[in-house]
C-alpha cells in the first residue's frame, strides 16, 4: 500500500515537507510509470495555492499543480504557452500532468520549461522558513538536477505579461503531440520605436538543460532591422559554436543542424 499525505493549504504542505521524508507531487504522471512502493508521497493537488492562474501588475502567475488542460483553457496564459501544452502527450496525460512537475524533472526536453526559459520565466519556491524567486534560468544544475532543496516546493511559475505576442514555436518530433521532441525552439522578438527592443531565443532537447543564450541575443537588442541584417552571420556564428549537442537515438549532427535551421527561419521570419 502507498503511503501518502493530502495537504489541502501550503502551510501544511510545507510542514509536512520539514518534518517527514517525502515525495512531492500533483499530477503523478511520471511516477505511475514506476512508483516507489515503499516511499511516503506528498500529494499537492489539493494545496489551492499552487491551483491558481492569476495576475497582478507585472506578471502572470501559475501555480505549480495547474495542469496542462488548466493552463489550455485559462484566458490569462499566452498562446504560445497554450500552443506547446496541446502538444504534450495525449488529454489523458495533459489533464493530469503539471507544469511544475514538467519543470522539477530537470528535462531539458520539457515542452513548457523551454517557454518558460525563452520567456525569462521566474520561479517562487518556497520553504517553511521562507521563501526566494530566482530565474528559471538558475533552476537547473544538470541533467535531472535542480537547485530545489529537500524542504523546499515550487509553488509559482511568473511570466511577464507584455512582450509574449510576437513568437515563434517548434517542436520536431516524430509524430507530433504523442512524441518527446527532438529538438524544440522558442523565440520571442519585439520591436519598438524602429528598433528591436527583445530577442529572446531558448532549445530544447539539445544539450543536459534548456540553452538560454541572453549573452548572445543581447547583440541584437537596441539595432534597427537593417542594422541586425549586418551582424546575422555573427550572431548565427555564436550559436554555431556554443550549440552542442549530446548524442544519443538522434545524432548530435542532426539536431545541430535543426537547431540553426530553426534559428535562422525565425530571424528570417521577423525580417532578418
Amino acid at each position: 500500500m502507498v503511503n501518502r499525505y493530502l495537504p489541502t493549504s501550503l502551510s501544511k504542505a510545507l510542514e509536512i515537507l520539514a518534518t517527514e521524508v517525502v515525495t512531492p507531487y500533483a499530477g503523478g504522471t511520471d511516477l505511475m510509470i514506476k512508483p516507489d512502493k515503499d516511499a511516503t508521497y506528498l500529494f499537492l493537488n489539493k494545496v489551492t495555492e499552487m491551483k491558481n492562474i492569476v495576475e497582478d501588475d507585472k506578471y502572470i502567475r501559475i501555480g505549480a499543480a495547474c495542469s496542462f488542460t488548466d493552463v489550455i483553457e485559462n484566458k490569462l496564459i499566452p498562446s504560445i504557452l497554450k500552443e506547446a501544452s496541446s502538444e504534450i502527450a495525449a488529454p489523458a496525460i495533459r489533464n493530469l500532468g503539471t507544469v511544475g512537475g514538467n519543470i522539477c524533472n530537470g528535462s531539458a526536453k520539457a515542452d513548457s520549461a523551454l517557454i518558460f526559459f525563452a520567456a525569462n520565466a521566474k520561479l517562487r519556491i518556497v520553504s517553511k522558513n521562507g521563501e526566494r524567486v530566482i530565474p528559471i534560468t538558475e533552476f537547473y544544475l544538470g541533467r535531472k538536477k535542480t537547485c530545489l532543496q529537500s524542504n523546499e516546493l515550487l509553488v509559482e511559475i511568473l511570466i511577464c505579461k507584455t512582450g509574449l505576442n510576437n513568437y515563434y514555436y517548434k517542436k520536431v518530433g516524430a509524430r507530433n503531440a504523442l512524441a518527446i521532441a527532438r529538438v524544440s525552439f522558442a523565440g520571442f522578438f519585439n520591436v519598438e520605436d524602429g528598433k528591436i527592443a527583445n530577442c529572446s531565443t531558448a532549445f530544447g532537447a539539445v544539450s543536459d538543460v534548456i540553452i538560454r543564450r541572453a549573452d548572445i541575443d543581447v547583440m541584437l537588442i537596441g539595432k534597427t532591422i537593417e542594422e541586425a541584417k549586418i551582424i546575422k552571420e555573427d550572431y548565427l556564428k555564436k550559436y554555431d559554436h556554443e550549440i552542442v549537442p549530446i548524442r544519443g537515438r538522434i545524432s548530435a549532427e542532426y539536431r545541430k543542424t535543426v537547431c540553426m535551421n530553426l534559428l535562422r527561419d525565425f530571424l528570417e521570419s521577423n525580417g532578418i
